[in-house]
């Protein structure tokens, strides 16, 4: 696995559903309706994008927040990268 793949959805009442996928290859649609894509192998935030807006981030500062919601996805990722 290389990627960590964050994509955004408003609901109609107004809440915003979160989908993580941890994935080898990258697809059109990830590239399309994404919002945050990091690529764990080039340590390189690939796409970051939120309602629209280019949000600029660092590698290591999204890669802590991501950390701290989903630890078990990132640790995977980045033993994986160590291999």
């Amino acid at each position: 696995m290389r990627y960590f793949i964050v994509t955004y959805l408003r609901k109609p009442d107004g809440k915003v559903d979160e989908q993580v996928e941890i994935a080898k290859n990258l697809k059109d649609k990830d590239i399309t309706t994404a919002n945050i894509i990091l690529d764990f192998k080039e340590k390189k935030v690939q796409k970051s994008v939120i309602q629209g807006v280019v949000v600029p981030t660092e590698w290591d500062t999204i890669v802590a927040h991501y950390k701290q919601v989903y630890p078990d996805y990132i640790d995977e990722l980045e033993k994986l990268q160590d291999e």
